[in-house]
């Protein structure tokens, strides 16, 4: 009797988020993010707000229900971001999970995405791996990657006739494959990568590092890193002196705003999003803004127009069941002011334009966040890895 009971409480356990969903209970979005740390301004609060603006933009509810948003600190530690979203898929009865950013992180979440049936979507992740090895059936890649971002800078500086690189690269999957991905242009295209230092996650002394970039001779020093380790990278090294052309592979709006139009003008980076680069961008930005106090980055307008995605997605399909949802997600174009186009292939990948900009000079600005100017646009099919190179299990060769 006692093991009977035991099995009717497991099964009305493992059936609560259906019964939830029958019920009219919230549809729960979760933003698993770097709310403290070195990424903290990549994604954090920002995406936590964009994911709100969005929500509340699609009416609030979607199949009568409520839409609430949750949130968490995965502190860039892969074993807490998955012990949350366990948490969050299991006891619950979120939906999906957004933003991601670190990609040892979102690699361990979306699969764990695979593992429950639960909708993933990696904004702040960067790694390639994600729509590769390690994709999934229910793992989007939205706003950029790796190879986007080094295909748009990389060839733009060899262009340039700048053909020895030396990279500084943090030490874990998202800057091994940004690393890659940028030395394979740069040697496709004729040119030497003279070395590599990696550094960890975080570290705040980076001169040794910037002592082998100068002695190795190379023209140009590719930032393999992101968020806090970029913009003290780059302080540090013209602290340092630093002669070589230093070129940010993953570079935010956030980070030139932190280093200074003095520090980073001239500097050429790839991105999805600025709101200076078209007025529905700008209207967006300045939408953000009066929530947030400060302009949006890519991540955070990925975040926002894949939460509106995923909601129009759950309201075509008429349920959150991931396999439903998914089908309408890759089937409905993006629209909007993130991309035109813009398609969910097979593999994850969200395919839309990118952008190459340059950091304006100091007389050049009009205003605290007027940072950037537009030097030339990306196509996506250009900007992102053909599917026909995809290591996704998923595509049928």
């Amino acid at each position: 009797m006692h093991a009977r009971l035991t099995t009717l409480a497991l099964a009305c356990a493992m059936t609560a988020p259906a019964l939830a969903s029958a019920a009219g209970g919230p549809l729960k979005i979760g933003i698993l993010t770097d709310m403290s740390g070195v990424y903290a301004g990549v994604g954090g609060k920002g995406s936590v707000i964009a994911a709100e603006m969005a929500a509340a933009d699609f009416g609030g509810k979607v199949l009568g229900r409520p839409i609430q948003i949750v949130f968490a600190d995965h502190q860039n530690k892969a074993d807490i971001g998955v012990g949350k979203a366990r948490e969050w898929f299991d006891t619950q009865g979120v939906a999906m999970i957004n933003d991601l950013t670190n990609s040892g992180v979102g690699i361990a979440v979306q699969r764990l995405g695979t593992e429950k049936k639960r909708v993933t979507i990696n904004n702040g992740a960067g790694s390639t791996a994600l729509t590769n090895k390690e994709c999934g059936p229910y793992g989007v890649h939205y706003a950029y990657d790796t190879y986007a971002l080094a295909k748009g800078t990389a060839t733009a500086l060899m262009k340039q006739g700048q053909g020895s690189w030396f990279f500084l690269q943090a030490d874990y999957a998202f800057g091994q494959s940004l690393q890659n991905d940028a030395a394979n242009i740069v040697t496709a295209m004729g040119g030497k990568v003279l070395g590599t230092v990696k550094h960890p996650l975080s570290t705040t002394d980076f001169s040794s590092y910037l002592l082998q970039a100068q002695n190795s001779g190379a023209r140009v020093v590719g930032l393999a890193n992101a968020g806090g380790d970029f913009v003290n990278a780059v302080k540090q090294a013209k602290e340092f002196g630093l002669k070589q052309t230093l070129v940010g592979l993953l570079v935010f709006d956030t980070d030139v705003k932190a280093l200074g139009l003095a520090t980073a003008q001239g500097m050429k980076f790839t991105t999805a999003y600025s709101w200076e680069l078209n007025p529905e961008m700008e209207a967006f930005g300045k939408k953000f803004f009066a929530k947030a106090g400060f302009m949006p980055n890519m991540t955070q307008a990925g975040v926002y127009s894949s939460t509106m995605h995923y909601l129009n997605s759950v309201k075509a399909a008429g349920t959150d069941e991931a396999d439903a949802v998914m089908k309408k997600m890759r089937a409905m174009p993006i629209n909007d002011f993130f991309a035109k186009k813009g398609v969910i292939r097979a593999d994850g990948r969200m395919v839309h334009d990118m952008y190459l900009v340059e950091v304006i000079k100091p007389s050049e600005s009009k205003g605290p966040w007027d940072q950037l100017k537009l030097v030339a646009t990306i196509s996506g099919d250009t900007a992102f890895k053909p599917l026909s190179a995809s290591e996704c299990p998923l595509i049928k060769k």
